[in-house]
């Protein structure tokens, strides 16, 4: 279940993490005008707050005057890994876990997004998984179906409330009936949107589950029990 928001929620503080957020998942630097475009807001808000923002150093000013991550966005980052301890956890379970020889993910859940923390295909060094992937649709992921039915029905109708969800034509009731699907076998196996028929199968870790680990590729049904198996083992390691 999602946190409720107290009687008087922060609008201020909101509106700037909105815009820390719009910022850090930009490919390259953006502009005022641009970026209050991409968040429907008013221009001259954005503008003071992104100056507050290279104020502290968590934004910067280039050249022609975009704004793009400062050097305080990386701290803020490296800080909130290691305090956590995920990364930390997560990396040797995730290291395990490629003897499989798929694709092995960690993942997020940020409102109806996922942010890949780790993400390795096979014959790529470990390493260059951590950050190479940024925010997809999460009902696209396996671990974003599978943190949703973490959610109760009511927040997902909250989530998608009058937006198009991806994968899902029949809309929120087609939803809600895969991630009841998901909660009843306690993990998800999701079709991959591309022409490999590859699936995914993720779990959740963490109690509450805040995080969610997953093995895709060519993944016949029959397999996916004993990929579950290999996950579950491995979540409590990770944990959190």
């Amino acid at each position: 279940m999602r946190p409720k928001p107290n009687a008087q929620p922060n609008q201020s503080l909101i509106d700037g993490i909105k815009t820390l957020q719009a910022l850090a998942t930009s490919p390259e630097p953006v502009g005022c005008r641009e970026l209050a475009r991409r968040l429907n807001a008013d221009p001259t808000k954005i503008n003071r707050l992104l100056k507050t923002l290279a104020y502290l150093g968590i934004a910067r000013q280039t050249a022609n005057r975009k704004y793009t991550a400062g050097p305080g966005m990386h701290v803020l980052a490296a800080q909130s890994l290691f305090a956590s301890g995920l990364i930390r956890r997560a990396l040797p379970e995730l290291e395990s876990l490629r003897r499989f020889g798929h694709t092995v993910a960690l993942g997020v859940l940020w409102g109806d997004n996922v942010s890949y923390l780790f993400h390795a295909p096979p014959g790529i060094e470990a390493s260059r998984g951590l950050g190479r992937i940024g925010l997809l649709p999460a009902t696209t992921s396996g671990i974003g179906v599978v943190l949703l039915s973490e959610l109760d029905d009511e927040d997902v109708r909250e989530l998608y409330l009058d937006k198009d969800i991806p994968m899902f034509p029949g809309g929120i009731e087609q939803l809600l009936t895969k991630l009841a699907e998901v909660r009843q076998l306690g993990y998800a196996r999701v079709h991959v949107a591309d022409d490999r028929d590859h699936h995914v199968v993720a779990i959740s870790t963490g109690d509450p589950a805040h995080a969610g680990i997953a093995l895709s590729g060519w993944i016949p049904e029959a397999s996916s029990e004993a990929l579950v198996a290999a996950l579950r083992e491995s979540a409590p390691n990770i944990g959190g």
